[in-house]
């Protein structure tokens, strides 16, 4: 049975005195039983830290973390029931993968035959039963990354935590083992901490994503929450490729002000100074439209084409259909699609409700 992890009131300084370093602030988080939770952010923000702290191998300075209502603070990671699958695969170069996928079984004392049928299930579900018998050296990134999950799958701990495992594999790859963690995730049921850089990881493979910076967590939600509703310009900048646009401007009498040229959008904050945040694919070229810039670059991806455009506002990017026929030169209007403006308060780049 999935088990609950409670993450409370963490704080982690480095250092002592004045020389002490902040890196962890405040985190509290509960992750329900088989939820698949993802803390993602830049390199330094703490996540990893926090995964380090939730395994044992580093200690709070302040809070508790709770596996199924127990504090496990200061209890060594071999009496907290969890796997662990890291981004170097961390294979035993001279076992072969089944006995690497068994290896903590044996270390268990579990049975020959009841070991041997665990392995096989999870060869089995990890689609590697051919390669059973190979060395660590005989096989490519995904199928080690696979061992390294099979490895941790046959323990059938209470807590799954992955540290960035894909970082070492090409796109295609990526792409496969994505949907191999989120089917095992699926079929398994185990409750799961998941650190990436990467946000695209993060919104295919999370029930839940905590957005961190600087050791604080800026927004804890659902994927569509964190995308469609983000809680401050960090969190809708750093979550979507391309990234937001941002815009400053004035507003009043329902019209939004940008560099001279007014919009018909009303911001939901009586103040004389907004920023408006649009995503690409909510911005639009309309002829019609007042506001107009210059085609400066445009990126055929296949299904989607980015255009971008320079504007006495900035440089603001679209995401268009792939039968666009503009070019770098072009003069175009742009509109916003009102339903999907995000609204921001300058001082404090919140979101406005």
């Amino acid at each position: 049975m999935a088990s609950s992890l409670d993450i409370v009131s963490i704080n982690k300084r480095f250092g002592k005195g004045d020389k002490s370093v902040e890196v962890l602030r405040k985190i509290d988080i509960h992750v329900a039983p088989g939820e698949f939770l993802i803390l993602v952010g830049p390199s330094g923000c703490g996540k990893s830290t926090l995964l380090n702290i939730i395994a044992g191998l580093d200690e709070p300075t302040e809070g508790e973390i709770r596996i199924a209502d127990k504090n496990v603070v200061g209890m060594p990671p071999r009496d907290r029931d969890i796997a662990m699958v890291f981004q170097s695969y961390a294979l035993y170069p001279t076992l072969s993968v089944a006995d690497n996928i068994g290896f903590a079984l044996e270390m268990r004392k579990m049975p020959k035959p009841e070991r041997k049928k665990r392995i096989d299930e999870v060869a089995a579900m990890l689609q590697i039963t051919h390669l059973l018998d190979r060395r660590p050296s005989q096989l490519s990134g995904g199928q080690r990354q696979r061992v390294a999950m099979g490895r941790a799958l046959a323990r059938q701990p209470q807590l799954f935590l992955f540290d960035e495992p894909l970082s070492n594999l090409d796109a295609k790859l990526r792409v496969e083992m994505r949907a191999e963690i989120k089917r095992l995730h699926q079929a398994s049921g185990i409750t799961s901490v998941y650190v990436t850089h990467d946000q695209v990881e993060a919104m295919t493979l999370g029930s839940r994503i905590a957005v961190m910076k600087g050791g604080v967590v800026q927004q804890l939600g659902t994927p569509d929450e964190i995308y469609n509703h983000p809680a401050n310009t960090y969190v809708a900048t750093f979550i979507g490729s391309p990234t937001m646009n941002l815009l400053r401007g004035t507003q009043a009498a329902g019209h939004f002000a940008i560099q001279g040229v007014s919009l018909d959008l009303a911001a939901p904050l009586a103040a004389p100074e907004v920023l408006l945040g649009v995503r690409p694919e909510h911005l639009v070229m309309q002829d019609s439209s007042p506001w107009r810039g210059e085609v400066s670059v445009v990126e055929p991806t296949g299904p989607d084409t980015y255009v971008m455009v320079d504007t006495a506002a900035g440089s603001m990017t679209l995401r268009t259909d792939a039968q666009t026929r503009v070019k770098p030169g072009d003069r175009v209007g742009l509109a916003v699609a009102p339903a999907h403006a995000h609204w921001f308060d300058t001082g404090t780049e919140q979101r406005i409700a």
